[in-house]
């Protein structure tokens, strides 16, 4: 009986983890250099920051942590990456927004998501946030266009893009 709970449990469970599509240094490596070594890094931003952040960004702040990743090469800063965590419709996508050390957003990868996957958005639509200066604000509706039956996931993915801007620009740029 017991082996039947575990199974059940184990069926139940499965389908609520994420989907990894790739791993953030995997990521980094491929917009950067092969040979480039990343760094993982936690970062907790204070309220006053939190605040300035969510202003800039025009988004609700749902953590006060948010996970970066750098890129260098020789002892050089090559770029950053940031992790953002965001829900779609009911669960949980997770987007790196590959920013250069010149503040230009280079794209983005979607790294896990939860919702079906008809709803992601095709690498076309993704290509749209190639080489964006981090002082632009995009929107859904004017600069980036919505998905026909995949509204969420493109307003979460621009939102978060704003959220990312805002970040690096209060606590990674000229550092």
């Amino acid at each position: 009986m017991k082996k039947i709970y575990l199974t059940l449990f184990m069926l139940i469970t499965i389908p609520l983890s994420s989907k990894m599509i790739i791993s953030p240094i995997d990521a980094m490596k491929q917009s950067f250099s092969t040979s480039a070594t990343v760094v993982k890094k936690n970062i907790l931003v204070n309220n006053e920051q939190a605040k300035t952040i969510q202003t800039n960004a025009k988004v609700k702040l749902s953590s006060k942590i948010f996970r970066t990743f750098k890129a260098t090469k020789g002892g050089k800063t090559l770029g950053y990456g940031i992790l953002i965590n965001n829900k779609v419709r009911s669960k949980n996508a997770v987007v790196l927004y590959l920013i250069s050390k010149e503040s230009t957003l280079l794209g983005i990868e979607i790294i896990a998501f939860n919702e079906p996957m008809e709803y992601i958005p095709s690498k076309k639509w993704i290509s749209q946030f190639e080489n964006i200066p981090t002082d632009k604000q995009l929107n859904v509706g004017r600069e980036i266009p919505t998905i026909t039956g995949a509204t969420l996931s493109a307003r979460s993915i621009t939102d978060s893009s704003r959220l990312a801007f805002a970040f690096y620009n209060e606590m990674l740029k000229d550092k």
